[in-house]
């Protein structure tokens, strides 16, 4: 059906709400005064802080590599980086052991199962293949002697990891030794949108990696870190996190704003921890790793429990450069009434329909 003559004119006709003026020299004060207010902060804050006028891009693209050095000896063995870094690709997520417990000449076999404890008449649990999270192997159903009780015997690794030291691997002076590793950090980071890059490391000299480490006011660009100085910037006390093992974060923030020179737009290093300090149930970080042997024709392995410290480095950021259509956007809303009102030749007219002048009382 046609449009009839009240839909035509609603669709052709613009609306302007009214305004009342109210003659008063105290709230026409407070309202130039919150007027004021306004322009304030959208100068100061929405221009000048927020910087409005530049197009902006979050999250760069970036690329992590690292690289651990340090050697430490114990009473039975020297300790290199193959030995306590793990994983080995020196990517953006790595640990540091710090101290072992070892299992050694497991073999698989039947042994009693240490959780249990000194049970006597507990047979009616042996039930034949069943097993559970807190087990060590498969249950064969038989109820064995063990020390002054009995035990389920289980098919597993024998004889089972029960968490005790190993004293002839020096546990204690490799965790010493390890405050002192120190860690290099590469990073280099990417703007796609305004085809801007950067990395961590301006090096004029070749060598120069050699022999710095970092500093945020005089070695900025070299990213090489003592272990011991990421837990102190992280407000632990080394020798407490070696001994449980923890997880540290290096948080690099490149916060750009790529008006200004290029030398303005600088990394800057955070650090702290990220697992739960103190936490009751499963405190601290380790893992555990097997090394496989045979002996004697048997398949034999070395168990070892480690703790150490996690670094997990963590790339932030943003960067902002000067764009014709945020700039226009933002004003935009700010100056169109002052146009309708100000600079248009009819703006006589607008204001006297839009404004209606009451005095006060």
């Amino acid at each position: 059906s046609a449009m009839g003559p009240g839909c035509w004119r609603a669709v052709s006709s613009y609306s302007s709400p009214q305004v009342v003026v109210v003659r008063d020299g105290r709230l026409g004060t407070a309202y130039r005064a919150l007027q004021l207010l306004v322009l304030l902060y959208f100068i100061g804050y929405v221009f000048i802080v927020q910087k409005g006028y530049q197009e902006r891009e979050t999250g760069p693209e970036s690329s992590v590599i690292t690289k651990v050095k340090g050697v430490t000896q114990s009473p039975s063995k020297v300790w290199d980086v193959g030995e306590y870094v793990d994983p080995p690709e020196g990517g953006s997520s790595f640990s540091i052991l710090t101290r072992v417990e070892v299992s050694a000449a497991q073999a698989m076999g039947t042994c009693h199962e240490v959780s249990m404890g000194h049970r006597a008449g507990c047979c009616q649990d042996c039930v034949s293949g069943t097993m559970d999270a807190s087990q060590h192997g498969v249950r064969t159903g038989h109820c064995v002697p063990w020390g002054s009780g009995r035990s389920c015997e289980v098919l597993a690794w024998c004889p089972l990891h029960v968490g005790s030291n190993s004293p002839h691997l020096g546990v204690p002076s490799l965790a010493e030794m390890a405050a002192q590793f120190t860690i290099l950090i590469k990073n280099h980071i990417r703007f796609p949108r305004f085809g801007f890059s950067k990395a961590n490391i301006q090096a004029a000299e070749s060598h120069y990696l050699k022999s710095c480490t970092f500093n945020a006011t005089s070695a900025l660009y070299c990213p090489i870190f003592r272990l011991g100085f990421l837990a102190e910037q992280a407000g632990e006390d080394f020798a407490v996190l070696a001994e449980k093992g923890g997880v540290i974060g290096v948080i690099i923030s490149w916060d750009c704003n790529l008006d200004l020179p290029e030398m303005e737009c600088n990394p800057r290093y955070s650090f702290r921890r990220l697992d739960p300090k103190g936490a009751l149930a499963s405190p601290g970080y380790n893992y555990r790793f097997a090394k496989y042997y045979i002996w004697n024709g048997t398949c034999t392995r070395v168990l070892t429990k480690a703790y150490g410290i996690r670094v997990d480095v963590i790339v932030q950021g943003q960067a902002g450069k000067f764009s014709l259509i945020p700039t226009v956007i933002t004003l935009g809303s700010f100056l169109c009434d002052w146009v309708l009102l100000c600079c248009m030749d009819k703006e006589r007219r607008y204001s006297s329909r839009k404004y209606e002048q009451v005095p006060v009382g």
